[in-house]
């Protein structure tokens, strides 16, 4: 059992960041900054908000997110580990990984001149080798202010070599996502998850009209969210990510999903980084890899 109070007397920091507890048990940590304010949730380490200040948020949320222990939160930025996807051997197993469904260790937190930053800890050990038979350690450094700044930390404890996927789920939040463009994947092949991952390449910039599920490869450059009905551009720049996910389930799969809100697709579009299908990560004995993304905005 997590001690609340115990967060609060070793990690609270007056006036920028404090701890709650929701009906459901679940604990929650209050960020506020000179230009930005945001949610955490202690379990799976889920950023469930990100808003700069005066503006619309720009983490999308659903209205109809279910808050439970040991399910995932639909919307924020989920992290997917320690495999994207489904299992690849087990259908009993959950999909994207156990991370964003169990409860992190919050080991450090600290003001950096306007910024928050928090460090969490997830050691796969006890109930969670089951799914996971890997000796491995799992940090992840959040940033918050007037930039997110995320860094996912997986490091090899054990004596043989794993092989894992990854990604951090960023659910945007856009005015309609049939108005937007997503640019910076031109010319990168993809694989089509509706059309049983045929491989495809990109020409020209992304636009929403229809369902979208895919995995962009090789992709290293930045992608921007150009959305001119909140009149701004999201930036999205990353090292350590060779995938770039592209998702909107559109209305008829939404309507099945039960968690999505009313018409919540049309204010929705994940970009997300991360090393799926052909570029899953091979970590050898004592190896690590980073994985970092940092998003910003930019008011048109």
């Amino acid at each position: 059992m997590i001690d609340i109070n115990q967060l609060s007397d070793q990690f609270s920091i007056d006036d920028h960041l404090a701890f709650r507890c929701n009906d459901n048990g679940m604990i929650a940590i209050d960020v506020d900054t000179e230009h930005a304010s945001a949610c955490i949730q202690l379990q799976g380490a889920h950023i469930t908000k990100w808003e700069i200040h005066d503006q619309p948020d720009i983490i999308w949320l659903s209205d109809d997110a279910i808050f439970s222990k040991g399910k995932s939160i639909r919307g924020g930025i989920p992290v997917c580990w320690p495999w994207f996807g489904a299992h690849k051997s087990s259908t009993s197993l959950p999909a994207h990984g156990f991370a964003r469904m169990v409860d992190w260790e919050l080991i450090e937190t600290r003001l950096i001149n306007e910024s928050i930053e928090l460090v969490f800890c997830l050691k796969c050990s006890g109930d969670l080798q089951e799914m996971w038979p890997f000796s491995t350690e799992l940090f992840y450094t959040i940033s918050i202010g007037e930039k997110l700044e995320l860094d996912l930390h997986t490091r090899n404890t054990g004596a043989i070599d794993i092989n894992l996927s990854e990604a951090l789920h960023s659910y945007f939040n856009v005015s309609d996502v049939r108005d937007i463009q997503l640019s910076g994947l031109d010319g990168c092949d993809y694989l089509d998850k509706l059309e049983d991952f045929r491989r495809k390449s990109q020409s020209g910039v992304i636009k929403i009209n229809q369902e979208v599920d895919r995995v962009y490869l090789d992709t290293v450059s930045s992608c921007v969210i150009d959305d001119p009905g909140f009149k701004r551009r999201i930036m999205i720049s990353k090292q350590g990510s060779k995938s770039t996910i592209v998702w909107n389930p559109w209305q008829e799969t939404a309507s099945k999903m039960g968690d999505l809100g009313d018409n919540g697709y049309l204010n929705m579009l994940c970009v997300e980084s991360g090393n799926a299908t052909e570029n899953s990560v091979v970590l050898a004995p004592g190896e690590d890899h980073y994985l970092n993304v940092e998003y910003s905005v930019q008011m048109n």
